[in-house]
């Protein structure tokens, strides 16, 4: 006599809607709110599992992995503080539009939201986890919780992307169906297609443009085709940093990322056109709002509430952005009689943008060439918040692919390491080079284990110069020189490398700059930490302050 198979619990839904879903990699941080669901993938065996030291390098690995691969990422925390430390690492997902699937527990379904004081416990997290990303569910049955696990995926990947919460009870995780489950399959997922109509508008309306200017944001990543076949008719191409990529930057047709210097607002002044795709226009990317762009605007983006905002534009259309740029290449095509000089004057003030920056860098410019040089084409850029990265990091050094770059778009500190392992894992036998300074990453030093425990490879660029350089420069710019609370006790960073397993490299003169650049990026370590020592080197030639406040 045979028995009949055991049903599936819900953590088994959970293991095998991620393999459906084709999620190779999953990060999080065990917890007896998890439990459960972490046996099931393990027993499953079809997805890894990496162990993160917190629930914000958790999500913050998922999101970067998300980055790097275009596919959704997924992390799993725990209930309460758990839930809770993953919201700055959920808010900066939301920021950048990444797709991602947040798993975390919940209580007893019979002590839910009673407020007994139950272990792990936290008033109203669901809607916590909603006001910090871009939806949040809870499964309150067994035979509810694929259908919920289900339009939670699809929501996190239906664009506008976002994180997206899973809350599952503690004494469901382990339960049982009732019945067999349908199809595990994920949700198709629906892109806006752009109205034929709104694509011969514009087309016609930009038909007569001879200076036109296509602006790329990160909703564009995926529109590099598109954009090529724009700039092949003649258009230019300026990019938001998210954007970096869509156009490869040796491109002499793109300004790349810079889009807010003196010479490329001059620029602006004499484009008859600009089309904007995949854009938020967000308030860095325009100095508030204040940046002239062309008086004739058009815009592009899947998120109908995009229209209008920050900006008005003369046309709007609602569509993914590469289907209608191809859409709209395919109707400019042999229309646009663009001035011949244009892409030459995009070259010119491209230049004196990059020579007024490396003015500004001074010996700082020699780091950002001899890293490039060493670097190669092929690798992941990766950045946390630090002076270096909001001036060389962001914009000279140059990229070549929309998806070796990640970086805090929210503007937060710390998160930088933690999207570099997740960016690592997800693109085995690629580099990743990631940008920090010493504040940010004390914040984030938990993960320092996890990099080598994973193997990644890792190459860990520490700007240090000892606290917070940027909040020293705006108190000097912005407050008469009065600095308080900047100034940060530094680590023995040759000592934290070692006990950590990591290779190491001091660089206090630029004698050798190059040499120790190539040997820690051929490091066959299995994480690498390189310190910039900033008193040693010397301070950039111009202070950098950042946007004023």
């Amino acid at each position: 006599m045979t028995s009949e198979p055991l049903l599936p619990t819900v953590g088994d839904l959970l293991a095998r809607l991620l393999d459906a879903a084709g999620v190779e990699a999953v990060f999080g941080v065990l917890s007896v709110h998890n439990l459960p669901l972490l046996e099931a993938i393990h027993r499953l065996g079809k997805t890894r599992y990496v162990c993160a030291r917190g629930e914000a390098g958790a999500v913050n690995m998922a999101d970067g992995h998300a980055r790097v691969t275009g596919r959704v990422g997924v992390a799993v925390t725990s209930t309460g503080a758990g839930a809770g430390n993953a919201c700055g690492a959920l808010i900066e997902a939301q920021t950048a539009g990444t797709p991602l699937l947040h798993i975390t527990g919940q209580v007893n379904l019979d002590y839910l939201d009673r407020g007994w004081g139950d272990v792990h416990e936290a008033k109203d997290q669901r809607a916590m986890l909603g006001a910090a990303g871009k939806a949040a569910f809870r499964v309150w049955s067994a035979d509810t919780a694929l259908g919920t696990l289900r339009e939670a995926l699809r929501v996190a990947m239906t664009p506008p992307c976002g994180p997206v919460s899973v809350e599952i009870p503690i004494d469901l995780q382990g339960a049982r169906v009732s019945r067999p489950p349908g199809s595990i399959r994920p949700l198709a997922v629906t892109v806006p297609r752009p109205d034929a109509a709104d694509i011969d508008r514009l087309a016609d309306a930009l038909a007569s443009a001879r200076r036109p200017l296509l602006w790329l944001g990160g909703g564009a990543r995926h529109a590099g085709s598109g954009a090529r076949r724009l700039l092949d008719l003649g258009f230019g191409a300026v990019t938001t940093i998210q954007g970096r990529g869509v156009v490869p930057e040796d491109d002499p047709r793109t300004l790349g990322a810079f889009n807010l210097q003196p010479p490329i607002a001059r620029l602006y002044a004499g484009c008859d056109a600009l089309l904007v795709a995949g854009s938020k226009l967000r308030v860095p990317e325009t100095a508030r709002h204040t940046l002239a762009l062309p008086e004739r605007r058009f815009r592009i983006d899947v998120d109908p509430q995009a229209e209008g905002r920050g900006y008005a534009s003369e046309a709007f259309v609602c569509a993914d952005a590469a289907l209608a740029l191809d859409a709209l290449a395919d109707r400019l095509e042999g229309r646009l009689r663009t001035d011949p000089g244009f892409h030459a004057d995009l070259r010119a003030a491209r230049a004196a943008a990059e020579a007024q920056m490396r003015e500004n860098l001074g010996r700082y410019a020699a780091v950002c060439d001899e890293l490039q040089a060493a670097a190669g084409t092929g690798f992941n850029w990766v950045r946390d918040m630090t002076i270096s990265s909001s001036t060389w990091g962001h914009r000279l050094f140059r990229l070549f692919e929309p998806r070796q770059s990640a970086h805090a778009s929210g503007g937060g500190i710390g998160q930088g390491l933690s999207m570099a392992i997740g960016a690592a894992v997800g693109t085995p036998g690629r580099r990743t080079l990631v940008l920090v300074g010493d504040g940010g990453l004390m914040l984030n030093a938990a993960e320092l284990p996890t990099a080598v425990q994973e193997n990644t490879g890792v190459v860990l660029l520490v700007m240090n110069d000892k606290g917070y350089g940027i909040l020293r420069n705006l108190a000097d710019e912005q407050f008469g020189g009065r600095r308080f609370y900047a100034d940060l006790h530094t680590p023995d960073f040759g000592l934290l490398a070692k006990a950590h397993g990591y290779a190491y490299t001091r660089i206090a003169s630029l004698d050798r700059l190059g040499a120790q650049l190539r040997e820690a990026l051929a490091s066959p370590a299995p994480a690498t930490l390189v310190e910039f020592d900033m008193d040693a080197i010397g301070p950039f030639a111009r202070p950098f302050s950042g946007p004023r406040i």
